[in-house]
């Protein structure tokens, strides 16, 4: 058997660590927004520009998309300062989870990544092939060591503090739609040896409306080493009231791999948001993304926005906090977290 990254010295460094650059796929399909395409695109330039100010920002996009800009460059062009795009075929725009994880090692080592396989959340979204070939896109252009460990995992169904702990939801990763022939014992294990941490803990629940089956990156993320936000509905009479209060009555209990008793921070959530077909959808202040200067806040034109935005600036002094609009963007079921994917410096 070859090494695993563990057995190596990499590790999956936490989001604010040291950053080379943000990563992410270009939005086309319209059926992920059959009624606001054009404004989503718009959206991922507003994105683009307010990361690009600090860090590079590499966009994969479609032949049609890339030869609209000038200054070819064999598969990639600088398009504006800090922005390059790469052409490369996707189904859709969901990078941090069909995307690779990034890992992080010890001086001298090569850079390194984790190519999971990639099934669009349990087989719902076919075609995902394009998608799911993108990590080997990525290790080609970046020169990076590949490792793939042939499991089924997605990018916002792991989230970890860089210091060995690990957070993730059973209704995700146990869910027989991704892993059916592996026990949960089993999924630890990978989970150790290609991630490098020492403490799992595993939540329960999925807030409405979430396809993921539970991606824990609506639910509850570090902020920094010992230190959580996990997302809390006040409304008792709101079909997510129970499953956030138990996540957060759990989150009080455990510590992480280093012994420290977590703290945890609520995050408010916004008030129901449904789509014009009437389904509810899947709106949570916890997918926001931690850029290099700046923290991205999905917002939702409701009055929790501002508290949730307050929060986590007061969480990262050292970052501009920026609200971006959201309520179109959560139409395909994501916001800002499910969209990019950290490239660790």
């Amino acid at each position: 058997m070859p090494p695993t990254p563990r057995e190596l010295g990499y590790r999956f460094p936490a989001e604010w660590e040291e950053r080379k650059a943000t990563w992410l796929s270009w939005p086309h399909n319209r059926e992920t927004w059959p009624h606001s395409l054009e404004a989503i695109q718009r959206l991922w330039w507003l994105l683009m520009d307010t990361l690009s100010g600090s860090e590079r920002v590499s966009v994969l996009v479609s032949e049609e998309e890339y030869n609209r800009h000038p200054m070819p460059y064999g598969q990639v062009k600088i398009i504006r300062q800090n922005i390059i795009f790469h052409k490369c075929p996707t189904n859709d725009a969901w990078l941090r989870d069909c995307g690779p994880t990034f890992l992080k090692g010890h001086a001298g080592l090569p850079a390194a990544l984790i190519d999971w396989k990639y099934n669009a959340w349990g087989e719902k979204f076919p075609p995902y092939d394009a998608d799911d070939a993108i990590p080997k896109y990525i290790a080609r252009f970046g020169n990076y060591r590949r490792f793939e460990p042939g499991i089924v995992m997605e990018g916002g169904s792991v989230e970890t503090d860089g210091e060995g702990t690990l957070l993730t939801t059973e209704n995700c990763l146990l869910n027989p739609n991704r892993n059916p022939h592996l026990k949960r014992e089993e999924i630890e294990e990978i989970l150790r040896e290609y991630l490098s941490v020492d403490k799992i803990i595993w939540l329960q629940g999925e807030i409405a409306g979430d396809d993921t089956d539970g991606h824990i990156d609506q639910l509850t993320r570090f902020v920094c080493p010992g230190v959580v936000v996990t997302a809390l509905e006040e409304d008792p009479q709101d079909e997510n009231y129970q499953a956030l209060k138990d996540n957060y009555q759990h989150l009080m209990q455990l510590s992480d791999a280093r012994g420290r008793a977590l703290e945890v921070i609520p995050l408010p959530m916004p008030r129901p948001i449904f789509a014009p077909e009437g389904h509810r959808l899947p709106a949570s202040y916890a997918n926001f993304y931690i850029g290099k200067s700046v923290v991205i806040v999905p917002s939702f034109e409701d009055p929790a926005d501002a508290v949730a935005g307050e929060i986590l600036q007061r969480l990262f002094p050292q970052h501009a906090v920026f609200l971006l609009p959201a309520r179109e963007l959560v139409y395909g079921c994501g916001a800002f977290h499910c969209i990019t994917q950290q490239e660790p410096a």
